[in-house]
């Protein structure tokens, strides 16, 4: 495990991710300076969404056909400087169209930086996964932080800092990026050197196989996932405001609590799956959700949603590893691929359809949605009954 290079990627995913991370913080703001309604912040963050869900495959297929590594830093780039602009934006479809060009630059980075990752993780991709999720999970706590804290002292303009920290984490990429490449190849001349010099060894490769049934199946636990994740990220902040009557600080907070915990719940997360199986704890985490979400949602009490955080945020987090290796190890021939489906669609997919939460809950209520929401995390965990182990995937 190439560790020095795995704690740089956990660091330019938190720069990529801190734009994602921070758009929900911002959405409060929108509607208390723009007077944006349910179905327009629902339609902001389909904004981050819509075209990612199928351009982060197309870019994963591009990384498994020739290795590009400026993906990298072009997608920090595209993805800091778009957000940093919707600070200097008034008019409702410009701040769409920015947002828009967020997330395609998320979608530029996250499938080459995974299949990166995945070559300098050695044999322990589980935990060499985990440390780059743990930057991302950082992002998505520091951006919240970081956007109310600019906004409150400077105006929305000051969103512009986000612009400034991707072009410094960019330049690294762009400089960096040939020297990782260079170690990932080495680290699996060793391996292959290693392995053929094991004495009683029979130095024949295992040939890798792409299993579609069962990463179909897995996609079905990522979409509800998704889904779930959005769900809780566009409206707990405006359920604990408006209906628990918190403060905008205090319910912004609330995706702050999760992503921070986040972390050790993505380190925890990495090391179980390596000792316990990816499907095992994917598993355990989506099933532990759902009578956590539900305590939060139906007590209708702030103590409540606040005590319930860190272990929702276990439950979420500590499986992130788990299913990007799964879909990893069900296509080994297309790591790119794979990496661009899981990763794109644990977030883009519920972002496609937040849309139509925004709606039910202008019907509705912000509260109905909540309940909708505990309902797609037990669909979540009703389908991750489906999934095969990968060593069973591999036989068929």
């Amino acid at each position: 495990m190439q560790k020095k290079y795995l704690y740089f990627m956990a660091a330019a995913h938190m720069c990529d991710d801190i734009n994602s991370g921070a758009l929900p913080a911002v959405l409060p703001f929108f509607v208390l300076n723009y007077g944006m309604d349910y179905t327009a912040v629902g339609g902001i963050m389909f904004a981050s969404c819509f075209l990612s869900s199928v351009i982060q495959p197309v870019f994963g297929y591009l990384a498994d056909r020739t290795q590009r590594n400026w993906f990298m830093g072009a997608g920090v780039l595209l993805a800091g400087l778009s957000f940093g602009a919707t600070g200097f934006l008034t008019d409702y479809w410009a701040i769409f169209a920015a947002v828009t060009a967020m997330g395609i630059g998320s979608s530029i980075f996250h499938p080459e930086a995974a299949r990166i990752v995945n070559s300098i993780s050695g044999q322990q991709r589980g935990a060499g996964m985990s440390i780059f999720s743990v930057g991302g999970n950082a992002g998505f706590g520091v951006g919240p932080l970081l956007a109310v804290a600019v906004i409150s002292a400077f105006g929305m303009a000051g969103l512009g800092l986000f612009g400034l920290l991707s072009l410094v984490m960019g330049a690294a990429l762009f400089l960096l990026a040939p020297r990782i490449k260079a170690a990932a190849v080495q680290l699996q001349q060793e391996a292959a050197s290693a392995s053929s010099a094991a004495p009683g060894v029979k130095s024949r490769p295992r040939r890798a196989v792409n299993d579609w049934r069962a990463f179909s199946r897995l996609t079905l636990v990522i979409m509800f996932r998704s889904l779930t994740f959005s769900g809780i990220s566009s409206f707990l902040p405006l359920f604990c405001i408006q209906v628990l009557g918190a403060s905008n600080g205090v319910g912004s907070a609330t995706l702050s609590v999760l992503s921070i915990s986040g972390i050790a719940a993505t380190l925890a997360g990495g090391w179980l799956a390596d000792r316990w199986g990816y499907v095992a704890v994917l598993r355990r985490g989506c099933f532990l959700l759902v009578p956590l979400l539900a305590a939060a949602v139906f007590t209708k009490s702030i103590w409540m949603v606040y005590l319930m955080l860190i272990p929702m945020s276990f439950a979420m987090q500590g499986t992130y590893s788990s299913f990007v290796v799964l879909g990893q190890s069900y296509l080994a021939k297309s790591v790119g691929f794979a990496s661009g489906v899981t990763l794109g669609l644990s977030f883009s997919v519920g972002g496609v359809l937040v849309p139509a939460l925004g709606w039910y809950g202008d019907a509705y209520g912000i509260g109905a949605v909540m309940a909708l929401v505990v309902l797609v995390s037990l669909l979540c965990a009703l389908a991750t009954l489906l999934l095969p182990r990968p060593e069973e995937a591999a036989m068929k």
